[in-house]
């Protein structure tokens, strides 16, 4: 198989309104507040991390925190994120509690394989719920509004969209060693959506591409993806990865150290931004597991900055 990527590791989004999208992934969506730092090339800006108990990677659903307006939606983008629960029973008991909460919802149905649901957050974020089954590990977060056996369990398959496939395919199955598994008519009712599987496969490891030509291109603002990373399992991967790049003659960042994780970025054919991420060292790097995003963690780059930094960020209650 040589080298595999082994599911998604996180997927990073943008909101225009950080204390209202605090409250919606906590709240109302049960997930837990696991890194309340800043954008290390902006540090204006928050960078909120939602993720399980653990903060596991492959959990990890973050906002960059922008003033911008709200996104054009359009193809060469992400335009939905799934996050996975146990089974179909919590679908109907999630359809339940987003309509208590005034949150639109589609119908429970089948996508791509999926027992899924469809809603957006206040801000047009698109989100799918999908039932995995209850398969893999799972660490529920004992403070959640959400009952254990309905919990967030982490990221399952991710929605890109691009006019025209043929070169995205080329990097995704050539480059980065995906396999291609099938396929489903979008939901939409706009294009065949292509699946593409990594390391064991399942609904944790899968990017879906539905192909688009009829669609403008987006333009990204509040309620967009900003990009999709994929895991490494550590740094000696990850430096493959960096190698493989370069041998393919795609540009790339190189390596990026984000303190939390090691990061290497570039742009598929259509000019969606992916990352390659190491599962470690984690966010348990700077606090105890226990306290995790209950003060602002700054890595020790931007530590001397602590004053300024803090100063110019806006409450986020």
């Amino acid at each position: 198989m040589g080298l595999q990527l082994t599911g998604i590791h996180h997927l990073t989004a943008i909101t225009a309104n950080a204390p209202g999208n605090l409250r919606f992934y906590t709240g109302t969506l049960g997930l837990r507040l696991v890194k309340k730092t800043v954008n290390q090339d902006d540090t204006s800006a928050y960078h909120l991390f939602y993720a399980d108990a653990e903060a596991t990677p492959g959990t990890d659903l973050t906002f960059f925190d922008w003033p911008v307006g709200r996104e054009r939606r359009g193809t060469n983008s992400i335009v939905r994120t799934s996050l996975r629960v146990a089974s179909p029973e919590s679908l109907a008991w999630w359809k339940e509690r987003l309509a208590g909460k005034t949150v639109a919802t589609g119908e429970i149905g089948d996508v791509g394989g999926y027992p899924s649901l469809d809603f957006e957050d206040p801000e047009g974020q698109r989100l799918r719920l999908v039932s995995d089954g209850g398969k893999g590990d799972n660490h529920p977060w004992a403070q959640s509004p959400v009952p254990v056996e309905h919990q967030i369990r982490g990221l399952g398959p991710i929605v890109i969209s691009v006019p025209d496939i043929t070169n995205t395919e080329t990097v995704l199955t050539r480059v980065m060693n995906m396999r291609k598994a099938r396929d489903y008519a979008s939901p939409d009712g706009q294009g065949q959506v292509h699946v593409f599987e990594m390391g064991a496969g399942g609904p944790a490891a899968e990017l879906h591409v539905a192909v688009q030509p009829g669609l403008a291109p987006a333009r990204q603002g509040a309620g967009a993806v900003h990009h999709v990373a994929f895991r490494a399992p550590d740094q000696e991967i990850l430096h493959q990865w960096t190698a493989r790049l370069a041998e393919f003659r795609l540009p790339s960042s190189g390596e990026v150290e984000r303190y939390y994780f090691r990061s290497l970025y570039f742009r598929e054919p259509n000019g969606i931004l992916f990352e390659i991420a190491t599962d470690g060292p984690g966010f348990t790097a700077d606090e105890p597991l226990e306290t995790l995003g209950e003060r602002l963690a700054l890595p020790p780059f931007l530590e001397p900055n602590r004053a300024a930094i803090e100063a110019d960020l806006k409450p986020l209650t």
